[in-house]
């Protein structure tokens, strides 16, 4: 079993590209079944997800080559509209390809998706959106068995009782090449959103208000490929900007997207972190001991992202003074505490708040990831920690983060896989 052995105590610097989005890439992949010829999507990581997806599409009839960071697809050839539960169990975002299947195919047989054990992630506000739109669904042991019921779907107007990013990217799916018009309400409007609207649309697409709260879809006939690249991963860069911040320097990241950091920047500059923005990119620095950052809580975006909050704590647990974190989004995204406490830090957990109490210092420890963000943590506090670290359970890194060793190892961290 692959494992990253870490050498901590080096100042990290230099300058690098953040690679693109995961949580976009993943939909968009999925949006390409809804086309006609050939996609080409720039900046899409290779990541265990990524590949997984593509196995998906394989196995539904599409055709998916890799040249570089270039992902080609040709959906015409989609001729199955059942994914195995085997593919299902891998990633999460499994149930995304849903809304497009039933799209193209008018039926479609899918299980529970799988993915990070960081708490329950209900599907019930995607299901109900499509018995909305006209999809008859039946549930048995896991399995569910989708039909259309008409000759297509039909839009409808929508109200979601929470932002769900997953819920939503799938109901634009859906909706795309309705008959009609599909209107959202209380859309999920984080960047990634935004993303898979802007593809679609190139697609020929009519989708207003991508990003908002309140989103317009006019169904199409009919989509047609296109060239796109992906959106930078905003997590990625967060990483990257807390592993700076935990072991000192400086580094300069490009095609990072400073608007869609904003939250994440706005604690590291709390906490003493000297930032400048410069159009796309980011130049980060750091001389001086941090400090605790006011109480962090999560929150749908613009808030505090979620998937951003193991990768601060591991950071708050060398800065000065108590960080309290409220996790409002996951009721298991504490898992990773454990691990960090093997460092050194002082953690305590009461239901869904975490209270860091700042050391001097860390000390390398031997470690297992317990999922894809809570792993980069491990990664963040190994960095700023004294002597080597050995870090387990590689595989769940490796579903968000395209070579993390060899991200870190340009900048002059000591990350090696083994």
């Amino acid at each position: 079993m692959k494992k990253l052995v870490v050498n901590g105590g080096r100042k990290l610097c230099g300058e690098c590209v953040v690679q693109g989005a995961k949580n976009s890439s993943l939909p968009i992949i999925g949006a390409t079944m809804l086309t006609n010829g050939e996609n080409i999507l720039h900046k899409c990581p290779i990541l265990e997800d990524t590949i997984t997806a593509c196995e998906i599409l394989t196995s539904l009839g599409c055709k998916t080559t890799w040249q570089d960071d270039s992902l080609i697809i040709d959906s015409d050839g989609l001729c199955n509209a059942q994914i195995s539960k085997c593919l299902m169990n891998k990633i999460r975002s499994s149930i995304i390809f849903l809304g497009a299947i039933l799209a193209r195919c008018k039926e479609a047989t899918v299980y529970f998706p799988g993915g990070c054990d960081i708490g329950s992630r209900p599907i019930d506000l995607h299901l109900s959106a499509f018995r909305k739109m006209g999809v008859n669904i039946t549930e048995c042991g896991g399995k569910l068995q989708c039909k259309v019921m008409g000759s297509k779907i039909y839009g409808a107007e929508i109200f979601l009782s929470f932002p769900s990013v997953g819920a939503t990217e799938n109901i634009l799916l859906a909706a795309v090449t309705a008959e009609g018009e599909t209107i959202i309400h209380n859309a999920a409007v984080e960047p990634e959103i935004e993303d898979l609207c802007n593809y679609l649309n190139k697609c020929g697409a009519k989708i207003f208000g991508g990003g908002t709260q309140v989103i317009k879809i006019e169904g199409v006939e009919s989509l047609t490929a296109c060239e796109y690249s992906i959106m930078p991963d905003r997590i990625v860069a967060t990483t990257l900007l807390c592993g700076l911040a935990a072991s000192g320097g400086e580094i300069f990241l490009r095609d990072a997207n400073p608007k869609d950091l904003s939250a994440v920047i706005t604690v590291l500059e709390e906490m003493g972190c000297n930032i400048r923005t410069y159009g796309d990119n980011i130049f980060c620095q750091v001389k001086k001991q941090l400090l605790a950052p006011p109480p962090i809580r999560t929150m749908p975006h613009p808030g505090f992202p979620t998937d951003a909050q193991p990768i601060m704590m591991a950071l708050c647990c060398i800065a000065r003074g108590t960080s309290i974190f409220v996790e409002t989004i996951f009721e298991n995204r504490f898992r990773h505490v454990f691990e960090l406490n093997k460092f050194g830090a002082s953690i305590r957990v009461e239901d869904r708040v975490a209270v860091v109490e700042g050391v001097a210092k860390l000390n390398g420890a031997c470690v297992s990831a317990t999922d894809l963000r809570g792993g980069a943590a491990l990664v963040v506090a190994a960095l700023s920690a004294d002597g080597k670290s050995e870090i387990s359970e590689v595989r769940y890194i490796d579903r968000g983060y395209a070579k993390i060793e060899e991200q870190f190892s340009k900048l002059g961290g000591s990350v090696l896989r083994v």
